[in-house]
């Protein structure tokens, strides 16, 4: 019979049937094709978050700056999120910045680098904008204020600098990296009311963060500066700088310096950083920026950021940090008030 064969018993078998060992080549191609793939599809895990961009609302070289970086860094090298850039967007003491993330409302794609700095900024100044108007995504850190001189600086402790600044307020300029209301500000007219001087008695020197701070201080501009420990370490570490006192209520490791308090100053404070996102973000927007936060917490890197800096993990979440923020906006005005320097 043309285009059959017979089976023992008579039994017709189509042609076709001879192509066995082709589709068992076929066959075992695919397996081995899907022996390479389906591992790769059984243990990918969250794809990364994609095109994520932190604003940090002062120049390159401060403490939102480091922040924003060194997060980005890390979720890029880990995998959590990439690409992520990083944008600065200075101007009122980080109310422009501010401004530009309440303006992006519904934006899943962008955090903002912030902390006490912005509150104070909110609290001092004549403007609608205030953290109530973002989507809290974390606080991250707290680090201790330091107050610093340059190398060459006649001042070697802390106690030397305050008679000398109390023997004549107006003769010594103070550098902060914040503006009015800000860490910077905040903890120098604390540390100056704890020394016996009035507040509207100090000249007190506001920079846009950080990086012009540094370069003032080595400038000789200023008579001594208070700022972050993490936005001088490397000048630190060179000897470039040189630390007389920490404001927050231990010693600080890696400084061996003394806190205020043992130098007879009766004040502690204590900085603090963290991201929020625009308003009126989606729930699954939300949650990718919240997720995507605290998986870079928990990263082994992320530890070796807060050691570098001097950094303390103060980590706190959402609707706890959004309460924090707002308990913050209110210590913060009552401070301003009782030393007089509220604006509004």
């Amino acid at each position: 019979m043309a285009g059959t064969v017979t089976r023992p018993g008579g039994a017709p078998i189509a042609r076709g049937a001879r192509r066995g060992p082709v589709v068992s080549l076929v066959v075992v191609l695919v397996l081995a094709l899907a022996a390479v793939v389906v591992p790769i599809v059984l243990t990918d895990g969250p794809r990364p978050l994609s095109d994520l961009r932190i604003l940090v609302p002062n120049p390159p070289g401060g403490g939102y700056d480091v922040t924003a970086r060194s997060a980005a860094k890390v979720l890029s090298d880990t995998g959590i999120a990439r690409p992520v850039e990083v944008f600065n967007l200075s101007g009122a003491g980080g109310i422009a910045g501010l401004g530009r993330v309440e303006g992006e409302a519904g934006n899943g794609r962008l955090l903002m680098s912030m902390g006490l700095g912005i509150v104070g900024a909110t609290a001092s100044r004549d403007t609608p904008l205030s953290l109530a108007g973002t989507t809290p995504i974390a606080r991250l850190t707290e680090e201790s204020e330091i107050v610093v001189v340059p190398a060459d600086s006649p001042y070697r402790d802390v106690r030397a600098l305050l008679d000398a600044w109390r023997a004549a307020p107006g003769g010594l300029t103070v550098g902060g990296g914040s503006s009015v209301g800000g860490p910077d500000h905040l903890a120098t007219m604390l540390l100056a009311e704890g020394t016996g001087i009035a507040p509207a008695r100090v000249r007190y020197v506001s920079y846009e963060g950080g990086g012009p701070l540094l370069a003032a201080v080595l400038r000789g501009e200023v008579g001594f500066a208070v700022s972050g420990v993490g936005e001088f370490a490397d000048q630190i570490g060179s000897g470039d700088l040189r630390v007389l006192a920490v404001t927050a209520g231990e010693r600080v490791p890696g400084l061996d310096v003394p806190t205020l308090r043992e130098s007879g100053v009766d004040v502690e404070f204590s900085n603090w950083r963290g991201l929020v996102a625009p308003p009126g973000l989606a729930d699954a927007d939300r949650a990718a920026l919240a997720d995507a936060v605290s998986a870079m917490r928990d990263t082994p890197e992320w530890r070796q950021v807060l050691a570098a800096n001097g950094w303390r993990d103060a980590w706190l979440p959402g609707a706890d940090f959004a309460r924090f923020t707002a308990a913050e906006n209110e210590r913060v005005e009552h401070v301003l008030g009782e030393l007089g320097l509220r604006s509004r």
